[in-house]
């Protein structure tokens, strides 16, 4: 799992992945680095099951969470969820460039969601949401998608919930620009990796 002293002492910045089980966090990490299979991914909820961090660069750290919601895990990893993940964004809030809040383009978002953007903005965590699998979606469930998250959860002060896909690489290139920005705020430009 997670504790406070296992977290890199590194410099640098976090930029942390958030969301549901089997939203894609792990491949969206993994199409934003351009490296197959680094962030463990499963057709499985659930499988991320403690915070993994991975150096970038050596200037900057992606942040892969555990998912929330997802009830066929063993209760004592479900009940441990919540409190690694809120310990886990206290600990490292003065380090955090940038949270990305991942949701299915494909679902409508849940409470669960809801509430995580909340505790987002009552913390004051700058986040942006990011909405994976629009590869699946056609032309007009895109547009349905996009109205459907703005209504749902709104906007963040980085903008609109953006449209991305992993396998695709549609919105990639877009979500590394707000990354590169986040970063460059937090340290200095250190941390330039766009594609």
């Amino acid at each position: 799992m997670y504790r406070p002293e296992d977290s890199p002492r590194g410099p640098g910045a976090d930029i942390v992945f958030l969301g549901r089980s089997n939203v894609g966090k792990s491949s969206l990490i993994n199409r934003l680095l351009g490296t197959r299979g680094l962030a463990r991914t499963s057709s499985q909820p659930g499988r991320t099951q403690s915070a993994n961090f991975y150096r970038v660069n050596e200037a900057f750290n992606f942040v892969d969470l555990p998912g929330y919601g997802y009830a066929r895990v063993p209760e004592k990893v479900r009940a441990a969820w919540g409190p690694l993940v809120e310990g886990l964004l206290e600990h490292r809030q003065d380090r955090i460039a940038l949270a990305l809040l991942v949701v299915d383009a494909r679902r409508d978002p849940t409470e669960l969601d809801k509430t995580m953007k909340a505790w987002l903005e009552s913390k004051q965590v700058d986040f942006l949401i990011a909405a994976t699998k629009s590869d699946k979606l056609s032309g007009n469930e895109k547009a349905r998608a996009r109205r459907l998250l703005a209504e749902r959860l709104g906007d963040s002060e980085r903008g609109a919930p953006m449209l991305v896909s992993s396998s695709a690489g549609a919105g990639i290139r877009d979500l590394w620009r707000h990354l590169d920005h986040a970063l460059g705020e937090r340290s200095g430009d250190a941390g330039r990796m766009s594609r």
